[in-house]
């Protein structure tokens, strides 16, 4: 038998569950993962609270939880090519990633070796929140002379998406609560409050105008570059909610380009980009985990221990 977060009915972190189920084995054309880490994301628990959204997904009740993950390849398909029994990797599969073991077919493109030097941790945080950010940058075409704003910065995709504005070469002015700012200015971002007046103070930390924008959480931001005169293209949204402004393009993890984290995992290594792990929760405090994450109030990344 083996352990697996499931939840049998839609709600908040109560319905979060710890179960015994079959160790599960890996068909032809997968390998089997023994997870050690598991990064959550938003999506995760708003799968679980949301079933029009669980539904985008083809997440059927009962359901498994979480979707990035870290660990060692301990099974792998007669099929299988490309990994062997031994190989530590991270990846993704959304509804199944807080369990003690995964199954990945390896012609999904979303299982990649981790490098040496990345420990698991931060191997699991890196799949949605670094596919998400490098998408929504590389749509803008970022460079030496831009000033993007960064809406939501200081959140798990935003920690991603400011560090790679400022490898870009851009100027950063990310959206946060006060109580965030001197986190920000350590990721090297302009720190600017949320809520009404944006536009006033955004204008007053770049009176020369900024030139692009991403919305990581809502669409306050993304309104706010517009109001600023940032040509609609030059903006993008990637927070499920309200359709975005007309000629704004809505990016997610899917959009990003080959390579993409393979690329962010270079620059950890490098030391170009840091994955701050605002907390570490053992699995058994899964609920807990997940209401602190909910909050929205943490600096980085949370991780589940299994």
């Amino acid at each position: 038998m083996s352990r697996a977060v499931r939840y049998r009915r839609f709600g908040g972190p109560e319905v979060l569950e710890i179960q015994e189920i079959p160790e599960p084995h890996a068909a032809p054309d997968e390998v089997r993962v023994r997870v050690t880490s598991a990064g959550l994301n938003p999506m995760d628990w708003q799968i679980t609270t949301q079933p029009d959204m669980a539904a985008r997904f083809g997440i059927t009740l009962p359901a498994g939880f979480g979707s990035d993950f870290a660990g060692v390849v301990d099974e792998v398909g007669a099929e299988s090519t490309g990994f062997a029994a031994g190989d530590r990797v991270f990846g993704a599969v959304i509804g199944q990633s807080v369990a003690d073991f995964v199954l990945v077919k390896t012609s999904a493109a979303n299982l990649w070796h981790t490098p040496e030097g990345i420990g698991d941790e931060v191997a699991a945080t890196l799949p949605v929140s670094g596919l998400t950010a490098a998408a929504a940058l590389a749509a803008l075409g970022l460079g030496a002379g831009d000033t993007v704003l960064i809406g939501g910065a200081a959140g798990g995709v935003g920690i991603f998406a400011v560090q790679l504005a400022k490898l870009a070469g851009a100027r950063v002015l990310g959206t946060a609560s006060e109580g965030t700012f001197g986190f920000l200015r350590g990721l090297g971002a302009e720190p600017v409050a949320y809520g009404p007046g944006l536009a006033d103070r955004v204008g007053a930390l770049a009176p020369e105008g900024i030139t692009a924008a991403t919305d990581l959480f809502g669409r306050e931001a993304a309104e706010t570059a517009l109001k600023l005169g940032v040509a609609p293209e030059r903006v993008t949204v990637v927070a499920d909610g309200p359709a975005p402004p007309p000629g704004v393009r809505k990016l997610g993890a899917l959009d990003a380009e080959p390579g993409t984290l393979e690329r962010i995992a270079d620059a950890i290594h490098s030391g170009g980009i840091t994955v701050p792990i605002a907390a570490t929760f053992p699995v058994e405090r899964i609920r807990e985990a997940v209401t602190t994450q909910a909050e929205r109030h943490v600096h980085g990344k949370i991780v589940i221990a299994l």
